[in-house]
C-alpha cells in the first residue's frame, strides 16, 4: 500500500511539471510571436502602415479620400514587395504624438509618417535605414518676419506635439513660450488666427506651406542640425526591421525615392532642393 501512495505521488508530481514544462513551451513559442512579424502579417493580408492625414505633400488625405503623398508613395511599394500587391496595405491615420504608441500597442506595423530619427525616439522604438534628409525652419508673417531663432526671444512659438521642435526647444531653448498643437493643420490655423508669432516646423513643410500663403514667409530655412527620416517598427521587431533595410537598400538601385520625390514632391520643391532632401539606397552622403 505504501509502495502504491509513492507511486501515485510520484506520477502526480511529474504530471504537474509536465503541465508546467507544456506551458512555457507554449509561452516561447509561436503564441508569443509580435503581431507584426512577416508570417502574422502575410497570414492578415494586409501590412498596416501609419501615416499622416493633413501633412502634404509627405502624407494627407486627398478630396476622394485617398492616402497621397511621398511617405505613402513609398509605403505602397513595401506592400507591394511584401505581399505582392500594393493594394494590400491598410493605411492608419496618425498624428505626431501617437506614433510611438500605436506601434507600441500594434495598431500598426510600420510608421512611415514623416518620422523624424532622434536617440530620444531610438530607444521606444527601432528606426529602419533613412529615405529623407530634413531640419527645422521657422515660418513667419511677412510684415513681422523672423529671420532668426534670437528673435524668437519673448515670442510665442506655435509647434506640433510630439515633433524635433518640440525636443529642439525643451533642450536648447526651454525659456521660449510654446504654443502646442496635436495636428499639423492646427498649427498653421493658429498662425493664421494670430494665436502665436511664428511656427517652428520641419523646413519641408514650412517651405511648403508658405509658397500657398503668400502672406507668410520662411525667414529662418534651416536650424538645428540636419536629421534624417526613417520608417519604424516596434522595438525588438528584427524581422520586419531586417526585412525593410533590405529593401530600402534594393530600391536604392533603382533611384525609388528619387522616382517618389518626381511623383509627389517635384511640384511643390522644384528639381533644386531634390538632392538636398533624398536619401537612395538608406545611405545619407
Amino acid at each position: 500500500m505504501k509502495k502504491l501512495k509513492k507511486i501515485l505521488t510520484a506520477l502526480t508530481i511529474l504530471t504537474i511539471i509536465s503541465g508546467a514544462l507544456a506551458g512555457c513551451s507554449a509561452k516561447s513559442g509561436p503564441a508569443r510571436k509580435s503581431n507584426s512579424s512577416i508570417d502574422a502579417i502575410k497570414k492578415r493580408g494586409t501590412i498596416r502602415i501609419g501615416v499622416f492625414s493633413d501633412k502634404a505633400p509627405f502624407g494627407y488625405v486627398d478630396s476622394n479620400g485617398k492616402n497621397q503623398g511621398f511617405d505613402v508613395y513609398i509605403a505602397k511599394r513595401f506592400a507591394k514587395d511584401l505581399l505582392g500587391d500594393e493594394s494590400k496595405v491598410k493605411f492608419v491615420l496618425v498624428d505626431a504624438a501617437s506614433r510611438v504608441s500605436y506601434l507600441q500597442s500594434n495598431k500598426v506595423d510600420i510608421i512611415m509618417a514623416n518620422f523624424t530619427v532622434t536617440d530620444e525616439r531610438k530607444q521606444q522604438v527601432d528606426f529602419a535605414k533613412p529615405y529623407m534628409k530634413v531640419s527645422l525652419g521657422i515660418v513667419s508673417p511677412k510684415n513681422t518676419e523672423i529671420t532668426s531663432v534670437d528673435q524668437l526671444k519673448d515670442k510665442k512659438v506655435i509647434i506640433a506635439k510630439g515633433t524635433t521642435a518640440e525636443t529642439y526647444f525643451a533642450k536648447n531653448l526651454p525659456d521660449i513660450k510654446l504654443v502646442k498643437f496635436d495636428q499639423y493643420s492646427e498649427i498653421f490655423e493658429a498662425l493664421k488666427d494670430k494665436r502665436g508669432d511664428a511656427i517652428a516646423n520641419d523646413n519641408t513643410e514650412v517651405l511648403a506651406w508658405a509658397k500657398k500663403n503668400p502672406g507668410f514667409t520662411v525667414g529662418v530655412p534651416s536650424f538645428g542640425g540636419q536629421d534624417t527620416i526613417a520608417p519604424a517598427v516596434k522595438k525588438g521587431n528584427k524581422e520586419l526591421l531586417d526585412w525593410l533595410n533590405k529593401e530600402i537598400v534594393s530600391l536604392g538601385k533603382e533611384n525609388f525615392v528619387h522616382k517618389a520625390y518626381e511623383a509627389t514632391l517635384k511640384s511643390t520643391y522644384g528639381s533644386e532642393y531634390e538632392e538636398n532632401l533624398v536619401i537612395e539606397g538608406g545611405e545619407v552622403k
